[in-house]
C-alpha cells in the first residue's frame, strides 16, 4: 500500500497475539509524529487516532523537541530527513528524556545505513518509505523484531541496482529522460541498462 493511500486501510483488522502489545486502558497511548510531509502527517495522525493513540504532530526538529520538552510521549514516529535538520536529533532527545519510549524512524531509499545507526542509538525499528498506517502500527506495537534469515542466494549488487533503476523508471511513467535526471545518470547509459536483461 502506498504512502498516499490511507483510506480503506483504516478498516483493516488490528493485529493480535503474543507478538504485539495491547493498547488497553493501562497503556500510555501518547504518540508523537514528526514529519514535514503535511498531507502524509495528517493522514497518519487520523489513522493512529482511530487506533487509540493520542497524537501530537510536529513538522520540524524544533517542533519535535518542543513537544518532547512539554510531554515526552510513549511512542514516536520520526522522519529521518526534516526541513530544519535530522530526525536523529529528535529521537536522541526523546530517548534521553524517556528511555522506555518506542521510536520508529521513517527513511527514504538510500538512507538505510543511517536508519540502522538510528536503531543503534535507541530507535526500536525503522521503516523505509513509502510506509502505510498498518506497517507503522505493527512496528510500534511489535514486542520483537522479525529478523529474516540470511538468504542462501541473495541478489547480487548488480541485480539490486537494476531493480532500483526499474522501480524509478516505472514511477517516472517509463520516461527515460526523467528517469535519467532523477538517477543523475546519462540518458544513453540508462538506455543501455534498460535494453539489457536483468542481471542474476
Amino acid at each position: 500500500m502506498a504512502m498516499d493511500s490511507f483510506g480503506d486501510e483504516l478498516k483493516a483488522p488490528v493485529p493480535t497475539g503474543d507478538d504485539f502489545l495491547s493498547l488497553d486502558a493501562s497503556v500510555d497511548k501518547s504518540l508523537l509524529i514528526v514529519d514535514d510531509d503535511k498531507p502524509f502527517c495528517q493522514r497518519l495522525t487520523r489513522a493512529m487516532e482511530s487506533r487509540g493513540f493520542t497524537v501530537t504532530a510536529a513538522a520540524t526538529v524544533a517542533e519535535g523537541l518542543d513537544a518532547i520538552a512539554s510531554a515526552p510521549p510513549a511512542f514516536a514516529v520520526i522522519d529521518l530527513r526534516l526541513s530544519d535538520g535530522n530526525g536523529l536529533n529528535v529521537m536522541s532527545e526523546l530517548k534521553a528524556r524517556r528511555p522506555d519510549t518506542r521510536a520508529i524512524i521513517l527513511t527514504g531509499y538510500g538512507n538505510i545505513v543511517t536508519a540502522v545507526t538510528a536503531v543503534k542509538l535507541g530507535a526500536f525499528d525503522y521503516l523505509a518509505k513509502p510506509a502505510d498506517a498498518d506497517e507503522i502500527y505493527n512496528a510500534l506495537m511489535a514486542t520483537q523484531h522479525d529478523k529474516a534469515a540470511l538468504p542462501e542466494n541473495p541478489m547480487s549488487a548488480d541485480r539490486v541496482r537494476w531493480e532500483h533503476i526499474q522501480r524509478i523508471y516505472e514511477l517516472c511513467g517509463r520516461n527515460v529522460s526523467e528517469t535519467a535526471r532523477r538517477l543523475n545518470m546519462h540518458r544513453r547509459t540508462l538506455q543501455r541498462i534498460l535494453a539489457k536483461r536483468a542481471p542474476r
